[in-house]
């Protein structure tokens, strides 16, 4: 039977979508595909796999909160993209798809960027100059070859595209930005997704992830291209002109970020003892020299800083999850070290465990770990005067409403500017260029003086912003994501070690576990927890909508039998933030209970999931009130943790 004959009796019959079934056609007969692609799809359709072609053309492949993000191996796979194996696994070719990220959606996604770009510079009267862009990309299946392509079109199109000579964290391509005047950047990388995803995360001149306009200017450019355009840019990996990177680059890096230690001679005279694993990732890249720059000598868990995509030694590579620490637990416990470490694959996330007052290591959550950083170096910004005794509207913690309010507690506390954003890094990036422009507007409108920014000095940036604007003192969101400067316009776990080693040598009796204690006998105790549903596919992305229009629709009245104070509609309310200026809508929902406690629903902007926050808080008087107020925390937390995933669970 004709190809499109089974499609189109699998549309009739149900089987197949019918966007599904018009995109795949669209592919089939718009000659754009190589033969081994068109091979591919007609096998698919032969064996009468509908549900993953519905999976693979039910939609476009659209920008999220980290860019573009997919599968690029599907659940089943045509013998002709797997093809021959190489040495490490990888397929011969990404899978054919709308939905899926391959060869065709990055060539699309790197022309869509390169328009834009050129657009902005015509804008801006820059359009004598050769856009630049900055590629990097992790270890997962088809990273190297999607970086190539990237670079290559890129090249072809008229701008200069520079490249680095092997896998690099994330951090460090937000910083390279910035540090070689790039109009834009890319890496290649789906963070600490399973192996099959890999993802196109996009990245602006002021080291960010792109937020409005840029985001929507580059879909809509996207949206506009004819894959006849994409084709003619398939196979032609043209290099020569393709600039790589120096080591001096690195080097930079390095530099820019080991400003923000602020006491040396802590980690000089006290470095702990610390076992590290990247997961098979790239965090030990400029983790291990950054630490041992500053004497701190990590155990390494051998076996799992090897760079493979196929991340053999986990379930997933992702550092939030407790099994994913299991080796490096079992190092430290063998070399007898005090604290451990894990970064995912592109080495912007950090997790941590730490030796309690009983011996044991305990896992701490980003929460946790995000407090105990913040907490520190208020305290030791105040004791160096870099900030001020008194309080301060001048500096400012930047933090996701979804992270814990211990940190907004904090930040008050020592008289500093709390300002929460949406979920996502790119929106504390987006705080910080804004407050970088101030400065920048403010000097040169007063004394008419230039300042080369990136090469400004940390804290003579501090005093500058301080003074003329506002000082960005710390940021970060529950999912093990923080930044302590802004030279860097993302998470930054090479970084982060660092400075919780910092943290770690400045205590001298307690252990980490018990300082933490202490915290909370000084501000309440506070508790997190997550709910993830996963809706996989095209039938998993619409239980993902009623589930967010049933709660508009039909909102929570009471949660476990406690009374709903308020909810915050994200996406229909218009919400302040503490500068003053209005959060962008969206589909997320805050919900306050009489207890104090409260629930935060909202899509995962990367991951076919919806994720549900809950958030414990209790006083706390003393030390003896503490192991009562956790138990208490803990127990009511687990009651609203069924309440609400059950409710979820009926509205798909």
């Amino acid at each position: 039977m004709d190809i499109f004959k089974n499609i189109q009796q699998a549309e009739k019959e149900g089987k197949l979508l019918p966007a599904a079934a018009k995109r795949l056609r669209s592919w089939l007969d718009d000659g754009f595909l190589p033969v081994w692609a068109e091979s591919a799809l007609e096998e698919l359709v032969e064996k009468k796999a509908w549900e993953e072609l519905n999976n693979r053309f039910y939609r476009e492949l659209e920008f999220g909160t980290g860019g573009m993000r997919g599968r690029t191996i599907g659940e089943v796979v045509a013998d002709v993209e797997t093809g021959e194996l190489f040495f490490d696994g990888t397929p011969e070719h990404p899978c054919v798809g709308s939905n899926y990220l391959n060869d065709f959606n990055i060539v699309r996604a790197t022309i869509a960027l390169y328009h834009y770009c050129e657009d902005v510079l015509n804008e801006t009267e820059e359009f004598f100059a050769r856009p630049r862009l900055v590629i990097a990309h992790d270890v997962r299946f088809f990273s190297r070859h999607f970086c190539e392509l990237c670079a290559s079109t890129w090249t072809e199109l008229g701008g200069e595209a520079f490249m680095f000579d092997g896998p690099r964290s994330t951090p460090q391509l937000s910083f390279t930005v910035r540090h070689i005047g790039a109009i834009a950047g890319v890496v290649i990388t789906a963070s600490h997704n399973p192996y099959y995803d890999n993802g196109f995360k996009v990245y602006f001149r002021d080291g960010g992830q792109i937020v409005a306009p840029h985001d929507t200017g580059i879909i809509d450019a996207y949206r506009k291209m004819d894959m006849s355009d994409v084709a003619r840019h398939l196979d032609k990996l043209q290099l020569c002109d393709v600039n790589t990177l120096s080591p001096f680059v690195d080097e930079a890096y390095m530099d820019a970020v080991s400003q923000f230690v602020l006491d040396p001679m802590l980690l000089k005279q006290n470095p702990p003892r610390v076992a590290f694993t990247a997961l098979h990732g790239t965090g030990g890249l400029m983790t291990i020299p950054l630490l041992r720059r500053f004497g701190v000598d990590p155990v390494l868990v051998g076996s799992q800083m090897k760079l493979d995509g196929r991340f053999p030694t986990v379930k997933s590579p992702n550092p939030e999850n407790p099994e994913a620490l299991e080796m490096a637990l079992k190092v430290a416990d063998k070399e007898k070290v005090d604290i451990v470490f894990a970064t995912d694959p592109d080495g912007d996330r950090m997790a941590v465990a730490a030796r309690n007052g009983s011996g044991e290591m305990q896992l701490l959550t980003g929460n946790m770990i995000g407090t105990l950083l913040l907490n520190y170096r208020i305290e030791k910004m105040k004791a160096l005067r870099l900030l001020p005794e008194k309080r301060t509207q001048s500096a400012v913690v930047i933090k996701t409403f979804v992270t814990t309010p211990m940190q907004d507690a904090i930040g008050k506390e020592y008289g500093l500017k709390v300002v929460n954003v949406l979920t996502g890094f790119k929106w504390i990036a987006k705080k910080m260029d804004k407050y970088e422009k101030e400065l920048h507007d403010v000097l040169f409108k007063h004394d008419g003086l230039v300042i080369d920014y990136e090469r400004t000095r940390y804290k003579k940036r501090a005093h500058l912003l301080q003074k003329y604007g506002t000082f960005f003192v710390f940021g970060g969101e529950e999912s093990y994501g923080y930044l302590a400067g802004d030279t860097v316009r993302d998470k930054d776990a090479n970084s982060s070690i660092l400075l919780f080693c910092e943290m770690a040598a400045s205590l001298k009796a307690l252990t980490i576990p018990e300082h933490l204690d202490t915290l909370y006998v000084k501000y309440g105790y506070f508790l997190e927890d997550i709910i993830n549903l996963y809706f996989e596919g095209a039938s998993g992305a619409q239980k993902i909508l009623n589930i967010l229009a049933s709660y508009r629709k039909h909102p929570l009245k009471e949660i476990d039998g406690v009374r709903v104070k308020r909810i915050y509609d994200f996406g229909v309310d218009t919400i302040h933030d503490a500068d003053g200026e209005v959060v962008p809508k969206q589909d997320f929902f805050f919900i306050h209970l009489d207890n104090g406690y409260k629930v935060a629903i909202r899509a995962s902007g990367t991951e076919p999931k919806m994720k549900i926050y809950l958030f414990a808080e209790e006083k706390v008087r003393n030390t003896e009130e503490l192991k009562a107020a956790k138990t208490r925390a803990r127990k009511r937390l687990d009651a609203i943790k069924v309440f609400i995933e059950n409710d979820a669970k009926g509205r798909a």
